[in-house]
C-alpha cells in the first residue's frame, strides 16, 4: 500500500510552506503540483529543505488540470493511493492518518472525501450556497448522499479513477470525479475532518463568483442528460455485478 501526498498548489506562497513542514511527521512522499504561479512559490519549492517530488509549469492551468497531472505522475512512480490536500492552510496536515486509518478499515479500494464544517461564519455565503448546489446535482446523477462534495481533502484509490481524460480543468474536476466514480461502482466514504477558514480580510482565493457559477452550470446540466443516458444504467449494471 504506497500512498503520496499530492498538493496542487497555485499563488499560495504564505502558506505553501507551513502544509508542507506540518506534514514532514507523516511522510516524506510530496508531490507538489505548481500550476504556473506567479508569486514565490518556485522559489521557496527550490529552497525547500526536505524532499519534495515538484511537478511545474508556466501557464495556470486550473485545479483538475494539476489534479490529473499528478495523477499520472503519481501512477508513474508506482503508487497506489493519493491524498489530496490543498496549500491555502485550511485543511489541517494532521488530520491525514483519519484517512488511513479509514482506507484500512474497509474491505475494497473507495474515495474518502473529508468532511468539513460547512457552517461557520467566516465561510462566505456564496461558498455555502455552491456546495450545498453541488450535493444536490451529485444526489441527483448518482443516487447517493454526500454532505461535502467540494472538499479537497481526499484519498484516492488511484488505479480505480475513471473520465481522467474527460474531466475539465478548474476546481469543478472535483465534483466530476466523484460522479465518474459513483457511476462505475467505487465506493465513496467519509470522514470528518477539522477546518480552518480565514477572517475575509485574510482569505486567499481564486474562486470567481460570476464565471464560475455559469461553468458549474454547464458542467451539471451536462452531467445530468450523461446521468441519464450513460450513468443510471452503468451504476445499475455495477450493482448486479456486485451481488
Amino acid at each position: 500500500m504506497r500512498y503520496v501526498v499530492l498538493v496542487p498548489t497555485y499563488n499560495n506562497a504564505a502558506t505553501l510552506q507551513t502544509v508542507l513542514d506540518r506534514l514532514q511527521p507523516y511522510t516524506s512522499d510530496i508531490l507538489v503540483v505548481n500550476d504556473g504561479s506567479t508569486d514565490r512559490t518556485m522559489e521557496i519549492l527550490q529552497q525547500y529543505p526536505h524532499p519534495v517530488q515538484v511537478i511545474s509549469y508556466e501557464k495556470n492551468r486550473g485545479k483538475g488540470h494539476a489534479l490529473v497531472t499528478g495523477f499520472r505522475k503519481a501512477l508513474s512512480l508506482g503508487y497506489d493511493y493519493a491524498i489530496t490536500i490543498d496549500s491555502d492552510g485550511q485543511h489541517y496536515p494532521e488530520d491525514l492518518p483519519l484517512f488511513l486509518k479509514k482506507m484500512k478499515e474497509l474491505d475494497e479500494p473507495a474515495i474518502i472525501v473529508g468532511k468539513r464544517v460547512l457552517e461557520h461564519e467566516n465561510k462566505s455565503k456564496g461558498a455555502i450556497f455552491a456546495t450545498r448546489l453541488a450535493n444536490f446535482w451529485f444526489a441527483f446523477q448518482t443516487w447517493q448522499h454526500l454532505p461535502d462534495t467540494q472538499s479537497g481533502y481526499r484519498l484516492y484509490p488511484l488505479h480505480h479513477l475513471h473520465g481522467l481524460n474527460l474531466v475539465t480543468s478548474r476546481y469543478e474536476a472535483e465534483l466530476e470525479l466523484l460522479v465518474f466514480a459513483a457511476w462505475h461502482g467505487v465506493r465513496i466514504e467519509t470522514v470528518p475532518i477539522r477546518v480552518y477558514y480565514p477572517p475575509k480580510e485574510d482569505r486567499i482565493s481564486h474562486f470567481r463568483p460570476g464565471w464560475d457559477f455559469v461553468r458549474i452550470f454547464a458542467l451539471n446540466t451536462i452531467l445530468f442528460f450523461v446521468s441519464m443516458l450513460y450513468g443510471w444504467w452503468s451504476m445499475l449494471f455495477h450493482r448486479r455485478k456486485g451481488r
